[in-house]
């Protein structure tokens, strides 16, 4: 199997960096496989370039409209970033349907297509939030293609995938705004 690359922490950055490396591998015409888990918006920047990108780069999205924040209480809430406006929700059974269904994927098409590089982006916040079982993701990674190098991205991995992955990076934030930076181009 090639590399596995585990991207975590607090800070912004781990999808970037994993981009980075899909970028480079796209420029020397390796195939690229990105599936984002919990994810939905189609107004980011990795996104809309998938079709400029072909044949070498896909990208896929298991995740549901809202901004989840895991939190007790009913009381609906709204934020606003930018102009656009996102239901602020808790975690139900159907976004575990989605994790499931995003995993249950990814070991499809990478039977299928052998990329050079699989991206499964906020698994690790699939994983800590019980929407997909330890076991089952470490199976899949033992039943990668000996070609496919994998990076896993999102806050709070388990330590089972620290032990797993060849190259552990912790993206932690040492200053940053106090309000929600979006730029266009830079965080989306």
């Amino acid at each position: 199997m090639g590399h596995i690359y585990l991207y975590t922490g607090t800070g912004g950055g781990k999808t970037t960096n994993a981009l980075g490396l899909a970028l480079r591998c796209v420029g020397h015409k390796k195939k690229v496989i990105i599936i984002q888990f919990l994810k939905w918006w189609k107004n980011i920047g990795e996104y809309k370039i998938r079709k400029l990108l072909e044949p070498y780069y896909e990208i896929y999205q298991f995740g549901r409209p809202g901004w989840i924040k895991v939190e007790s209480g009913k009381k609906k809430k709204v934020i606003k970033i930018n102009k656009e406006k996102f239901e602020v929700r808790s975690i139900e059974e159907l976004d575990k349907k989605l994790a499931e269904k995003a995993l249950k994927f990814a070991e499809e098409i990478v039977k299928k297509k052998k990329p050079h590089l699989l991206v499964l982006d906020e698994i690790n916040l699939a994983l800590h939030w019980k929407l997909l079982d330890i076991k089952e993701v470490l199976d899949f990674l033992d039943k990668i293609p000996k070609k496919t190098h994998v990076v896993l991205t999102g806050r709070y991995a388990p330590k089972e995938l620290f032990e797993k992955a060849d190259f552990v990076n912790l993206v932690i934030d040492k200053k940053m705004p106090k309000e929600i930076v979006t730029t266009k181009g830079i965080q989306y």
